[in-house]
């Protein structure tokens, strides 16, 4: 998840707040903008793949479903990184469309 719950101002700036969302996470790879609407996600059967997912949740929630059951989420402003080979499948946790960066991570 997220590494603070705060936005802060930076030092020697001005009416900016940044909050961070991740460390180091590897070479990204890949990357992606996805909207999903309500009640949307997927794939409906989980998946894994060789390399990290990193999203980042820039409008709206999302829930990823592990297939051994276990449910994480983010909102708005949150990330969450998904292991490669983990099998899971995401989804739009909230009643409004969500706006997602998704990353693909590969490790060094």
């Amino acid at each position: 998840m997220d590494m603070t719950d705060e936005f802060l101002t930076p030092p020697a700036h001005v009416n900016f707040k940044a909050k961070r969302l991740f460390g180091h996470a590897g070479t990204v790879t890949d990357g992606a903008i996805a909207y999903i609407e309500k009640g949307g996600g997927g794939p409906t059967t989980p998946h894994s793949h060789p390399h990290d997912h990193l999203f980042i949740v820039v409008k709206g929630a999302i829930r990823v479903e592990y297939a051994d059951g276990e449910i994480v989420t983010a909102k708005e402003n949150e990330a969450i990184t998904v292991t490669g080979l983990r099998s899971h499948s995401v989804w739009n946790a909230g009643d409004d469309r969500a706006t997602v960066i998704g990353l693909t991570v590969g490790q060094e």
